[in-house]
């Protein structure tokens, strides 16, 4: 195992250029996921039962997963693991509990009536990847923001295995996030299938959740038509490391990332070469313990990057620079250099702040940029699972106080109904007909409210 390593010298400065970074998926995953996406959308479950022979190697007549499957599978669970959950379901919770916003209205002097109605979704839709590992983290720290924003229909889709078995981790994370439906689907097919509907899923306003480069392709397929929480990539870690960090438990840290995935991308930025060399020494050390060493090692030769810094000014330029999903800073006073750090997903501080109580227990969401996006983008919050409406409510007195700039701009930009329906109102308030308005809209009122109660 050898990491690609640069030394800037001072004066130089870490460019977009030293990374290796390809993107969250390519042009043939972006063509065949359209393409399975069109197909599913047209044809429905039938598709999705053609999608599933060929890629997952499981025949199957219906997706849902049943009550009795589901209890079965969390009676299985080992009592210690259904602990762990819990109290990583309820850390997650209270942190994303104060994510709430409320509704809010302002009543300006003139009577003007502005604010923000804030409601959750209808409707939101996890995809849980199978494969390599089982993720009921992923369910949690997606299926937990949507419930604490009120979401009421949270459906969960997950690759089917080939003895049709359910994981009961996976199983029980559903029960504690809230999950109210499940389905054996997974892949391209499953995005489309939660975007579109089909004659036995119907279709959600939302989809989040991690996947391969074909699910991720899939997502930006059918974004527009569909909320989506990002386009992930590959998962990454930068550790910023001083002489006091103890190169054990920064290789283990870099390793932690490295074991995801082949593609999975560690940055370790420190300041001496030497300490560079401990941290590989310490690698290939842990690498001997390691059960997926093949992984961890393809990713650290093939995405692994030691960038040797002059100072720490140089350093947090170069994290700013990759801005990582994943930052841990191993040195001795992190919280001062939190200021300087513009973009990262998730910020670790300190050497007892491994990237693994982020992932599981912390609170903070998991759910984060990727490839640089942390530039402009946030981790998944309970934001993402509600919308806000705008409300505007003028009187006769804010109208005419606004007007003539209403109408101005109007005619500037050749609009004139625009300006037209400003107007009108004016003459009216300025003829004195605002009596008869509010006599008829009194007359109103209590048939209406009546139509509201149903009655």
């Amino acid at each position: 195992m050898s990491m690609r390593r640069i030394e800037l010298k001072h004066g130089e400065s870490f460019q977009t250029s030293h990374l290796k970074r390809t993107g969250a998926f390519n042009a043939d995953a972006m063509v065949a996921a359209t393409k399975i996406v069109a197909d599913v959308r047209e044809r429905g479950d039938e598709a999705l039962r053609e999608y599933t022979k060929r890629f997952d190697g499981v025949e199957l007549e219906g997706f849902r997963v049943d009550d009795a499957a589901i209890a079965a599978a969390r009676r299985q669970l080992d009592d210690k693991l259904a602990a762990a959950l819990r109290h990583a379901a309820k850390q997650i919770r209270d942190f994303h509990e104060r994510q709430k916003q409320q509704s809010w209205f302002s009543v300006r002097p003139d009577g003007a009536l502005v604010g923000s109605k804030i409601q959750p979704l209808d409707s939101a839709g996890i995809y849980v990847p199978g494969g390599r590992a089982l993720y009921p983290s992923t369910v949690l720290m997606n299926a937990i923001p949507a419930s604490v924003a009120g979401v009421k229909r949270i459906v969960c889709v997950n690759p089917p295995t080939k003895d049709g078995s359910l994981d009961p981790a996976v199983v029980e994370a559903c029960a504690l996030g809230g999950v109210t439906e499940i389905y054996s689907v997974g892949g391209a097919q499953a995005i489309a299938a939660l975007a579109y509907g089909t004659e036995s899923i119907r279709p959600v306003d939302k989809i989040t959740g991690p996947g391969n480069a074909f699910v991720a392709a899939a997502k930006r397929a059918v974004s527009g038509d569909v909320g989506i929480d990002m386009v992930a990539g590959p998962s990454e870690v930068c550790v910023v490391a001083d002489e006091s960090a103890d190169p054990k438990m920064v290789a283990i840290d870099l390793m932690a990332q490295a074991e995801h995935d082949p593609l999975a991308s560690c940055y370790l930025v420190t300041f001496d070469s030497a300490y560079a060399d401990k941290v590989e020494a310490a690698i290939a050390q842990h690498m001997k313990q390691s059960t997926r060493a093949d992984i961890t090692t393809a990713s650290l030769d093939n995405q692994g990057l030691i960038v040797v810094c002059p100072n720490m000014k140089t350093a947090l330029g170069a994290v700013n620079v990759i801005a990582p999903e994943h930052l841990e800073l191993h040195v001795r006073r992190p919280m001062e250099l939190l200021g300087a750090i513009r973009h990262a997903g998730a910020i670790f501080l300190g050497e007892w702040t491994p990237e693994a109580v982020g992932d599981y227990v912390a609170g903070p969401n998991h759910t984060l940029p990727t490839g640089g996006t942390a530039r402009f983008s946030s981790p998944l919050s309970v934001d993402q699972f509600v919308k806000r409406s705008s409300v505007i409510q003028y009187t006769p007195a804010s109208i005419m106080a606004d007007g003539e700039s209403i109408m101005a701009i109007a005619q500037r930009e050749g609009l004139w109904a625009h300006r037209r329906s400003v107007e009108l109102r004016m003459e009216a308030i300025q003829e004195g007909r605002l009596a008869d308005v509010a006599t008829d809209r009194a007359v109103g009122d209590a048939s209406f409210q009546a139509e509201l109660a149903g009655e």
